[in-house]
């Protein structure tokens, strides 16, 4: 693992997001699961019940991906990435309306951007030897 930056990345990622899901629920007692206002976890990021789910699935994935393998590790960091790229631009345009089921706010639609372009850039841009490279015979 100490080799790969996709498994790393997906190993510390996983076990900080699901850190924050626990920690979540710390905040969120009295909260609908689904409010669009919520509790503020850490006095800055906006949670609800289904966005603390959210991050225990996102953080076993990313866990799981990280402790599997290269293959894994790069496909998971690719895929929790994109969907929190497209998830941090939408947010700016549902916050304020009801179709903001996960209670977002402005630091929450940093945080998913910030956490999307580490995801992408060492999915996409780490380990690339490693996937290529044939087995000796």
């Amino acid at each position: 693992m100490k080799n790969s930056p996709n498994r790393l990345v997906g190993v510390i990622f996983g076990a900080v997001y699901l850190l924050v899901g626990i920690l979540g629920f710390t905040v969120t007692s009295g909260v609908d699961f689904i409010a669009t206002e919520g509790g503020l976890l850490l006095g800055l990021f906006e949670v609800n019940p289904l966005h603390n789910v959210a991050h225990l699935l996102i953080g076993a994935a990313l866990l799981i991906g990280g402790l599997a393998g290269v293959r894994a590790a790069k496909a998971v960091n690719g895929v929790v990435g994109a969907a929190y790229m497209l998830l941090g631009i939408v947010g700016f345009f549902i916050a304020d309306t009801g179709a903001n089921i996960l209670a977002l706010n402005t630091a929450d639609h940093i945080l998913h951007l910030g956490s999307a372009l580490i995801l992408l850039g060492v999915s996409i841009g780490a380990d690339k030897a490693r996937l290529t490279a044939s087995p000796a015979v």
